[in-house]
């Protein structure tokens, strides 16, 4: 098989896994949404590094948004406005028209996107966030993506990557087309796209049978 015909099919099941999600926490966290709160308390404490008086605070972008729970739960509170992307037009309509709230009148834009195809506005962001999308992305698709973000960033802007990181080498889930890659593959592709690494951080609090989640911040 060609490689473009692999990739075209490594994205075809992820796009066809998530038609069967369900728009809510319990759909965007699998069978472990009694750690929901535990990561967006640990994903806060993180953003707080590079939050206010550092980065900006006038904008951030969700990417791989789903219903909105990081937004929700991380970032409405900290920016003035925000932009979400997804490539599920299911999550988006139910982020906006029900999880959301009242913070649904803080945001600027809904993308329907996949992640590789998605050309973000340049200097545009003082933070963009990824939990649990960059493992959706081909090395190559995701190392573009970074190239394309760090020109989205405003001054002192971060792009801050939080995933599952294999304890070795990389594991390719077939079901739902994630790749699990070891810490060191991942600061790899952050740094051949030319992007610095500020901090790295592992998620604590998360039961052992998760994979270990770590938080990576660059610009």
């Amino acid at each position: 098989m060609r490689r473009y015909d692999c990739e075209k099919q490594f994205y075809y099941r992820a796009q066809n896994f998530y038609k069967d999600v369900p728009a809510s926490e319990e759909g965007m966290m699998g069978d472990f949404v009694e750690i929901s709160e535990i990561d967006l308390e640990g994903s806060r404490q993180f953003l707080k590094k590079f939050g206010p008086g550092k980065a900006g605070t006038k904008r951030a972008l969700d990417c791989g948004c789903g219903i909105g729970r990081v937004s929700k739960g991380v970032l409405f509170p900290v920016f003035e406005s925000m932009e979400m992307l997804d490539m599920m037009e299911e999550f988006i309509l139910h982020a906006h028209e029900c999880y959301l709230g009242d913070y649904a009148d803080q945001v600027e834009a809904y993308y329907l996107y996949n992640l590789q195809e998605f050309i973000p506005p340049t200097k545009r962001y003082d933070v963009i966030w990824l939990q649990w999308v960059a493992c959706h992305l081909t090395d190559k698709d995701l190392m573009k993506f970074l190239m394309r973000a760090k020109q989205s960033l405003r001054p002192n802007g971060v792009i801050i990557i939080k995933d599952n990181m294999a304890r070795q080498g990389c594991k390719l889930d077939p079901i739902d087309s994630s790749i699990i890659r070891q810490l060191d593959i991942m600061k790899n592709i952050i740094q051949t796209a030319g992007l610095t690494i500020l901090d790295v951080e592992k998620q604590e609090g998360f039961p052992e049978a998760i994979v270990p989640v770590w938080m990576i911040a660059m610009r």
